[in-house]
């Protein structure tokens, strides 16, 4: 089956029937707000289960979504949860036309934004590090790999997707199951549904179009996969055709995120993200 049947096909699936056919990898809720929770409660619940039996966390992480960090931090900070044997490998990072990453001022510096939303709220006695946060850069990105490496790999990768079907920024591309670190391009669909969520009056021509982002490998390496794949509050529907994809789809370049499939992974959504589109082209 090509791939515009195959999504016809996917496209036609109920809620319900998505969940019968994901065999447990599935969690649909109610609301993006829930769907937050659920995310600040996976990492808290993870970094809890190692402190107690005294293992590092070592975890991948988006920004996108991003409403889970503040209750995240709320959470740690609650129950003032010892953070110094996390280390947070962040997935990408947007790039100006020399390929140099944006200062944390800038409004698309997605460490700028971390730093706002979820660092400056946790405890100054938590004991995290500022050398076990990384973002990628255009100076550390030759190195990411042996950093993850040196940390003794990945146990989870929590990732949000692209309408592309990217993680990351691994955008569809010839090989990209086995890309490491790099400088990439982004694809058109991907620029301009991005720079319709940024609040930059669809500012296409000077939205970055370059990023250094971590590479497929590293993201299939980890132990453990859980992707909160949504729409937006604003109403766009663009999530349901990747949701799908991701759960049932042939793995193949033109969406990255099939590649998952033969990984130990795991989908949250929402009802709206999981219901049918309007039409099915």
């Amino acid at each position: 089956m090509n791939r515009k049947d195959e999504i016809r096909n996917l496209l036609s699936l109920t809620p319900e029937q998505m969940i019968m056919k994901a065999k447990g990898r599935l969690t649909i809720l109610d609301t993006l707000e829930q769907l937050h929770n659920n995310f600040a409660e996976e990492v808290f619940s993870e970094i809890v289960a190692n402190n107690d039996a005294g293992n590092p966390t070592r975890l991948i992480l988006p920004v996108g979504p991003t409403g889970q960090y503040p209750v995240l931090a709320n959470m740690l900070n609650d129950k003032k949860v010892n953070l110094k044997n996390c280390f947070l490998f962040f997935m990408d990072e947007y790039c100006d036309d020399n390929g140099h990453v944006f200062p944390a001022n800038h409004p698309l510096s997605f460490k700028g934004i971390m730093e706002k939303i979820f660092f400056s709220h946790l405890s100054r006695d938590c004991g995290l590090k500022k050398e076990q946060i990384v973002f990628p850069d255009h100076l550390n990105i030759r190195h990411l790999n042996d950093m993850i490496e040196n940390v003794g790999g990945i146990d989870t990768c929590y990732a949000g997707v692209g309408i592309t079907g990217h993680l990351a920024f691994n955008e569809p591309e010839p090989g990209v199951s086995n890309s490491g670190p790099r400088l990439v391009y982004l694809n058109l669909a991907t620029i301009t549904i991005n720079a319709i969520r940024a609040h930059v009056g669809g500012n296409l021509t000077n939205f970055p179009g370059k990023a250094v982002t971590l590479g497929m490998k590293q993201i299939l390496g980890a132990k453990r996969i859980i992707i909160y794949c949504r729409n937006d509050v604003s109403g766009l529907d663009w999530a349901n055709t990747v949701l799908r994809l991701a759960l049932f789809g042939r793995p193949g370049d033109d969406y990255p995120i099939t590649y998952v499939r033969n990984k130990n992974y795991s989908i949250i959504t929402t009802k709206e993200t999981a219901a049918r589109p309007d039409f099915i082209l």
